[in-house]
């Protein structure tokens, strides 16, 4: 279990946030194995830390204001976030900024520790600059954690309210000592029938604490079961293709999903019927019914189609703030049940591309590339996906390749990607990611590249000589005899 976990946690949180200068020859910093026995310096305390877990959607959502201070007699860079063995792997999205200066991008945070059979991983965070003895710095930590709820009842009937259990502690585990720290849970409805200590209740939000000096590592566990009827989105995979035409002026998308419901199971078999009776009052459901999926203005061409064919209970509408595509699937998505589709659009490529004045040694024109690394369903239940994979399809012998983005990534792979008419492929720049939540849509990717004036030309040349070749082959075969008969 412990190395299972390890493999896919080693994987899901090779974690670095992409620098300014991120680029395709600077590869991801690994994380660090430190030894079994390694404890972080006792050189920091939480002065004042205020916690908030968010359980309003479909994954758990954790933000921690934390006041820091540096208690040792040296200045201090080094900042480490402990997480349990068993939940690290779940873990994404994690970003460490000053909470009092937003303008400054997320400190450097990577995994520190990996030790398989450790009880406790570390995330390492540096400071952008040293803290020095007894100055304090204000830190906002923010994080959320995928699939960690279990449905409690395990499976329900078709019409059935479905409750989440949940099991946290209302300690913040930290790697170092708490003077004083708070805990806020809100849920998403007052229907919150069993929990376990005392908390203040006000509503939908519970409030632990104030908690005074906490040891490091110290834990307080407790559980809560709530009413969650809304279905538990989870994609298992999602292949992104952007395809670039500079020919065409076209900006081609497509997004492939295996999907999956992990809310309750049907505790007897579907009825259509039943389903259909209540379906013209849309009650509260736990199934999947239909998914929205904001686009930007000026899209077009949508599609929707799954391993059948195409679905035709798809609405695509066009507005001038943005554009709306909403998709039905064949069927109801109850729990434990998959569904797989691809949906495509194509938008104009003036409104993501931009020219750059410099010229290349080599003639060429640089350009500038902005495109969103996650579009998508927009549920207010959310959506959470295990891996993701963008692929950035460049025209063909677009070279000098570079991006930026703020997405913590697992891989980073310059391919070659061949279609229609191509000779030598297109240029791919492939981005991995693990553990991504839907509020990672507004996040962009920024590709810069240079395209050479004979680049440009290779497709119309190669359309030409294709063509030219067919009128040869077909006057050369005219220019054969192929009579029977005898030559005088």
């Amino acid at each position: 279990m412990r190395l299972s976990s390890f493999i896919a946690a080693s994987a899901a949180l090779w974690c670095t946030v992409c620098a300014a200068d991120s680029n395709l020859s600077e590869p991801l910093s690994s994380h660090q194995i430190l030894p079994t026995n390694f404890k972080p310096p006792q050189v920091f305390k939480n002065t004042n830390l205020v916690r908030t877990i968010n359980l309003e959607k479909s994954f758990v959502r954790e933000t921690i204001n934390v006041i820091i201070e540096n208690i040792d007699s040296k200045p201090q860079d080094e900042y480490y976030i402990p997480f349990p063995a068993e939940t690290i792997s779940k873990v994404g999205g994690l970003q460490v900024r000053d909470k009092k200066n937003t303008d400054i991008p997320p400190f450097k945070t990577s995994i520190v520790e990996y030790d398989t059979y450790g009880s406790t991983q570390f995330f390492r965070t540096t400071l952008p600059s040293p803290l020095a003895p007894s100055a304090q710095l204000t830190v906002s930590i923010t994080f959320h954690i995928l699939s960690t709820f279990k449905p409690l009842p395990a499976k329900i009937n078709q019409q059935d309210k479905q409750y989440l259990a949940h099991t946290f502690s209302t300690y913040f585990l930290s790697a170092y000592p708490t003077t004083k720290q708070k805990t806020k849970v809100k849920f998403p409805s007052s229907d919150i029938p069993d929990y376990s200590l005392d908390p203040d209740r006000q509503g939908s939000t519970f409030n632990y604490g104030p908690y005074n000096d906490i040891a490091a590592g110290a834990a307080q566990e407790t559980r809560v079961r709530y009413e969650f009827t809304k279905p538990l989105i989870h994609a298992t995979l999602l292949e992104r293709d952007v395809e670039v035409s500079h020919w065409g002026g076209n900006l081609a998308t497509e997004e492939r999903y295996w999907t999956t419901n992990l809310g309750a199971e049907l505790k007897e078999q579907f009825s259509r019927v039943q389903w259909a009776l209540t379906s013209h009052y849309n009650p509260p459901t736990s199934a999947l019914r239909a998914l929205s999926v904001p686009l930007k203005p000026g899209s077009m061409n949508s599609y929707f189609t799954d391993d059948i064919g195409n679905v035709s209970t798809s609405r695509f509408r066009r507005g001038k703030k943005e554009a709306l595509l909403e998709l039905r699937p064949r069927y109801p998505v109850f729990g434990g049940w998959n569904y797989s589709f691809r949906i495509g659009w194509d938008a104009d490529l003036r409104s993501f591309l931009r020219t750059l004045k410099d010229t290349s040694a080599g003639g060429g024109r640089g350009y500038v590339l902005k495109v969103p690394f996650l579009e998508g369903p927009k549920m207010n239940e959310g959506v959470s996906y295990r891996k993701v994979e963008v692929r950035v399809i460049l025209p063909e012998g677009a070279r000098d390749v570079k991006f930026e983005t703020e997405v913590p990534l697992v891989g980073v792979e310059e391919t070659t990607h061949r279609t229609f008419m191509d000779t030598v492929g297109r240029t791919t720049l492939k981005l991995t990611a693990m553990n991504v939540v839907d509020e990672s849509r507004d996040i962009p990717i920024v590709v810069t590249y240079n395209y050479p004036s004979n680049a440009a030309l290779r497709k119309p040349l190669t359309i030409f000589g294709g063509i030219l070749a067919v009128f040869v082959t077909a006057w050369a075969v005219g220019q054969l005899d192929v009579s029977i008969g005898r030559q005088t």
